[in-house]
C-alpha cells in the first residue's frame, strides 16, 4: 500500500526544472526535429529535379507570399544546389546543438534552423508539416531567451511558449470533438486505411477490436480538450498529461509515419513543466508570471475586438446597397433586391439567382457587362435568410418556399406584363427551373450556369463524396461563424477578384453566420431531395441555355450528360436548347473572375437577342438542329 501510494504520489506530483535547464531540453529536442527534416529532405532530393514533386519551376508559380522581397529572398535559396547547401548546413548546425554546453552561441544555432526552416517552406511545400512550424517557434523562443540577460524577458518567452502549446492541445481536441468521425469512433480506422497515413496491421486491429478502438480515440480526445487543466491542482496533473501527449506523439510517429512530431511537440513540455511548477520550488521561485496576466489582457481584448468586427460586417451585410428595394412575399419573408441596366420595355428582365452559401454580388462582373455596358435590365437578389433578405416563416424550410419568393418577386416587382430570362448558378438554377411552371408566360427563356441537376448525387460519384465532404464543412463553418470566429477568416483570393466596389460588402456577408446558416438550411432539404430524385425532367416550354465550366466537366464527365438532360428537356418542348462550355473557367470562377464572367454575360446577351425576344425565330428552329460548343474568351 505505501509503495502504491509511494508511486501515486511520484506520478501526480510537479516537475520543478530550472530555466536554463527548460531551455536546454526544448533546444536539443527542436534540433533533432530539424536534424531529421534535413535528413529526409537529403535522401529525397531527386524530388528537387525538373519534374519532381518538389520542382521550384513549377511551383514557384504559386508563391507563398505577393511580397516582392520576399518572393526574390525565397527563389534566391530555392535553387538546387543552394537548397542542398542549406540541409547540409542545417544537419552540422542540429548536431552541434544536441552537444553539451550553455553558451550564447547556442542562441545563433537555434535561430539560423528556425529562420532557414521559414525559408525554405516554400521549396518544400510538398513535405513540410506542423512538426516544422512547432520546432521554428521553439527555436525562436530558445534562441531570443539565450540571448536575453534578462531573467524577466526569459519567462515571458517560456510562458508564450507555455501558452502556445497548451492552446494547439486544446483547439485541436475541439475541432476533432465538433465533427462526427471523433465522436463515434470512425478516425482512427479511417485514416488508418489510407496510403499516406496508414498502416494494414493497425486497421486490422481496429476493426476486430472496436470498442478498443473508439476508446483510444475519446481517450486522445480528452487529453487534448482538457489539456488546460495542467495549470490546475498546484502541478500535480503535469505529469500525466505531459505523459500523455507524449505518449500520442510517440504512437503518432510509429503508426502514421510522423517521426518528427514525436520530438517536435514534446520539446515545448519543457516550458509547461517550468510554467506550471509552484514557485514554492527552489528551481523556480524566481520566475515572473505577469505574462499571464498580460495574455489574459490581450486575450480580453482580442475577444472585443473581434465583437466589434462582427458587429461592423454583420451590420454591413445586412444593410443592402443604396438603392436596394424590398418587398414581403406569401411566405412572410422580406427579400432585398437591386435593379439595374435601361427599363426597355420590349426586352425581358434578367432575374439573377444565386448559388448555395453564395452572394447576389457573385453577380457582379456579370451584371456590370450586361446592364452597364449593354443596357440589359437586370434584377439580383438575395434569398431569405441571406445578407439583407429575411427569413420570417416559422415552419421548416422547403424548396417550394424559395420557388414561392422568386414568383412573388417577379410578379411584385414588375409590370404584369413584363417577361423575364431567368438565370441562375448552381442551386439557383435548379430554383429557376423550378419556378417555371408558376410563372408561366412570364418566362421567356432560362440559363443555366455550370447547374445543379437533380440527379446529380445518384448518377455522379464524385458529386456523393464531395456532398459528404461539404456537408460537414458546412456544419463547421455555422458553429464556428456563429462563435464568432469569422472575425479571423482570411480573405479568400476570389473576394479580391471581384470588383473592387464588391470587396468588402461580400467579405462581410462570407464572414456572417447568416450565410452560412442559411445554405445549412437549404442543403439539409436539397440534398434529401437530390438523393431521393428519380425520373425524368419534366419537358421546359421556353428555350434554355446551359453555361458550363470547364473544369467541371473536364473533372467530371457525367456532369455534361447531366446538363445536357437539362437541354433535353427544352427540346422536348420544341423549344432551343443548347450547352456551351467557357474554357478555363471552374464552378465558381465562372461568376467571380472577370474574363470568365464577361465571356458568359456575352453568352447569355446573344442568347437572349436570339431566342427571348418577341417576334424572333430560333435560330435552331431555322437551321433544323441545336449546335453546342466551346465559348473561346476574349482575351
Amino acid at each position: 500500500m505505501k509503495l502504491i501510494k509511494k508511486l501515486a504520489s511520484s506520478f501526480f506530483s510537479p516537475i520543478p526544472v530550472s530555466r536554463d535547464r527548460a531551455i536546454g531540453v526544448s533546444e536539443r529536442l527542436a534540433a533533432l526535429s530539424s536534424l531529421s527534416s534535413s535528413l529526409e529532405y537529403l535522401s529525397q532530393r531527386r524530388s528537387l529535379d525538373p519534374g519532381g514533386l518538389n520542382d521550384w519551376e513549377i511551383m514557384k508559380k504559386n508563391p507563398e507570399s505577393r511580397v516582392p522581397a520576399i518572393q526574390k529572398l525565397t527563389n534566391a535559396v530555392s535553387g538546387r544546389r543552394v537548397t542542398l547547401a542549406l540541409h547540409g548546413a542545417r544537419v552540422a548546425c542540429s548536431v552541434g546543438m544536441l552537444l553539451p554546453g550553455n553558451s550564447k552561441w547556442r542562441a545563433v544555432g537555434s535561430l539560423y534552423l528556425g529562420a532557414t526552416t521559414t525559408l525554405l517552406q516554400a521549396r518544400h511545400r510538398y513535405g513540410s508539416d506542423g512538426a516544422d512550424q512547432v520546432a521554428t517557434q521553439v527555436q525562436a523562443v530558445t534562441g531570443f531567451a539565450r540571448l536575453s540577460d534578462s531573467p524577466q524577458v526569459k519567462d515571458a518567452l517560456m510562458w508564450y511558449l507555455a501558452i502556445q502549446a497548451t492552446m494547439s492541445y486544446a483547439a485541436s481536441g475541439w475541432v476533432k470533438m465538433a465533427g462526427t468521425k471523433w465522436r463515434d469512433g470512425s478516425a482512427l480506422p479511417g485514416v488508418m486505411r489510407t496510403r499516406t497515413y496508414g498502416w494494414e496491421r493497425v486497421y486490422r486491429l481496429t476493426q476486430r477490436y472496436p470498442r478498443t478502438s473508439k476508446a483510444t480515440q475519446h481517450a486522445v480526445l480528452a487529453m487534448e480538450c482538457l489539456f488546460p487543466v495542467v495549470y490546475l491542482a498546484g502541478g500535480r496533473l503535469t505529469r500525466p498529461m505531459i505523459g500523455a501527449a507524449g505518449g500520442f506523439h510517440v504512437a503518432n510517429a510509429f503508426v502514421m509515419g510522423l517521426g518528427r512530431f514525436m520530438t517536435a511537440f514534446p520539446a515545448m513540455h519543457p516550458m509547461i513543466a517550468y510554467t506550471t511548477a509552484p514557485r514554492t520550488f527552489p528551481e523556480v521561485a524566481d520566475r515572473d508570471d505577469r505574462m499571464v496576466k498580460t495574455a489574459l489582457t490581450l486575450l480580453a481584448a482580442g475577444v472585443t475586438g473581434a465583437g466589434v468586427l462582427a458587429t461592423q460586417r454583420r451590420a454591413r451585410a445586412v444593410a443592402g446597397w443604396p438603392t436596394t428595394r424590398s418587398l414581403t412575399t406569401r411566405c412572410g419573408n422580406v427579400l432585398k433586391y437591386d435593379v439595374g441596366g435601361q427599363d426597355l420595355a420590349d426586352r425581358p428582365v434578367l432575374v439573377f439567382n444565386h448559388g448555395l452559401a453564395s452572394t447576389s454580388e457573385h453577380f457582379s462582373w456579370m451584371v456590370e457587362r450586361l446592364a452597364f455596358d449593354l443596357g440589359q435590365p437586370v434584377v439580383t437578389y438575395a434569398r431569405a435568410g441571406y445578407g439583407p433578405s429575411r427569413r420570417l416563416k416559422d415552419a421548416r424550410y422547403t424548396i417550394e418556399e424559395s420557388v414561392d419568393d422568386l414568383e412573388d418577386l417577379i410578379r411584385q416587382a414588375l409590370p404584369t406584363d413584363r417577361k423575364v430570362v431567368l438565370i441562375g448558378h448552381s442551386l439557383g438554377a435548379e430554383l429557376n427551373r423550378r419556378a417555371v411552371d408558376q410563372l408561366g408566360d412570364r418566362v421567356a427563356g432560362i440559363v443555366y450556369l455550370d447547374p445543379t441537376h437533380p440527379g446529380q448525387l445518384l448518377r455522379s460519384s464524385r458529386q456523393q463524396k464531395g456532398s459528404d465532404v461539404f456537408t460537414e464543412s458546412l456544419t463547421h463553418m455555422v458553429r464556428w461563424t456563429k462563435l464568432g470566429f469569422g472575425a479571423l477568416m482570411q480573405r479568400p483570393r476570389w473576394v479580391d477578384n471581384l470588383p473592387s466596389s464588391y470587396r468588402e460588402k461580400v467579405f462581410a456577408l462570407y464572414t456572417d453566420s447568416r450565410l452560412w446558416t442559411a445554405a445549412a438550411r437549404e442543403w439539409q432539404v436539397v440534398r434529401e431531395e437530390l438523393e431521393a430524385f428519380t425520373g425524368s425532367l419534366a419537358p421546359m416550354p421556353v428555350p434554355g441555355l446551359v453555361v458550363a465550366a470547364q473544369t467541371t466537366v473536364d473533372t467530371d464527365p457525367e456532369q455534361l450528360l447531366m446538363y445536357h438532360d437539362l437541354v433535353r428537356a427544352h427540346e422536348a418542348a420544341d423549344q432551343h436548347g443548347d450547352v456551351t462550355v467557357v474554357e478555363r473557367a471552374g464552378h465558381d470562377t465562372i461568376l467571380t473572375d472577370a474574363r470568365h464572367a464577361r465571356t458568359a454575360a456575352d453568352l447569355i446577351a446573344t442568347f437572349v437577342d436570339r431566342y427571348c425576344m418577341p417576334q424572333t425565330v430560333p435560330a435552331a428552329q431555322e437551321s433544323g438542329g441545336t449546335p453546342t460548343g466551346k465559348a473561346e474568351e476574349t482575351k
